[in-house]
């Protein structure tokens, strides 16, 4: 788990999984996998293939030490809805976030239809947990329905990496919206009307508008403005009451019970 996240619209990190796969043109040039080659042999990433996903499940815990509230994105450096994860440890998972209503869990996948059949076994998302896919491109505009099927109190999509013109995007029911440009070594370059387009729609819709970068080699040079402003806002929270116990429920036709809360040792 890592504090002080340096991605903008996030505060803290939390990976109970490591590793991925590629599965559509956003994967090309990954933060994530690049990262794991610089930890190949330490801190659980595997030394022979650093990227292999990896279940990691002595971190299970590392979120109910932390009593300051934060934003906490779940799996940077995997996708909690990969298809070699199974039912049960995504529930160990939530488990931990019922346990943990002072934080802002943040999940953000591309296996979109993965996400929607979870989501359909628990019904409910505890009420601290924002759900998102990402979009990169107009090919991948269908992961949004699936989007819709979720039951949460923020649904996000993420425009990152954007690399071409998605057109008119249907937001209804869509909390928040991130845009980014891809950064790193190979990155692909961002329109301007391709992000303005994106945000003019929101503002159309009053839906909060983040936009994180511009991104390129060096994304600090390029930095965070769109036409000479910073886009910030963040979405409107619908249920801030932390008191309240925010345990899912499983559906009549689920497969799979939600497990005991996961004890580590």
């Amino acid at each position: 788990m890592a504090l002080n996240s340096t991605i903008e619209w996030t505060e803290a990190t939390w990976n109970p999984i490591t590793g991925c796969t590629k599965i559509s043109d956003g994967c090309l040039n990954c933060y994530a996998e690049r990262m794991a080659k610089r930890l190949s042999g330490r801190y659980g990433y595997p030394q022979e293939n650093p990227f292999k996903l990896t279940l990691q499940p002595e971190r299970l815990l590392q979120p109910t030490n932390w009593k300051k509230p934060h934003n906490i994105f779940v799996c940077s450096m995997s996708d909690i809805f990969h298809k070699n994860v199974p039912d049960n440890y995504i529930f160990e998972i939530i488990n931990i976030i019922t346990q943990c209503p002072q934080h802002t869990f943040q999940i953000l996948t591309k296996r979109a239809k993965r996400m929607a059949k979870i989501s359909k076994k628990i019904e409910q998302w505890p009420h601290n947990v924002w759900i998102g896919v990402t979009v990169e491109s107009k090919e991948n505009k269908k992961r949004i329905d699936y989007l819709k099927f979720v039951n949460a109190s923020v649904r996000f999509i993420s425009f990152e990496p954007l690399l071409d013109n998605v057109h008119q995007i249907n937001l209804k029911g869509i909390n928040w919206v991130i845009v980014g440009g891809e950064s790193g070594p190979g990155s692909r370059p961002m329109k301007q009307e391709w992000a303005t387009s994106i945000r003019d729609q929101c503002i159309k819709m009053k839906i909060s508008y983040f936009f994180k970068q511009w991104g390129g080699f060096n994304k600090k040079a390029t930095g965070r403005s769109l036409e000479g402003k910073e886009w910030n806002q963040m979405p409107i929270l619908l249920n801030t009451d932390t008191t309240k116990p925010p345990n899912p429920t499983l559906n009549s036709d689920a497969t799979l019970p939600l497990p005991p809360p996961f004890c580590a040792g």
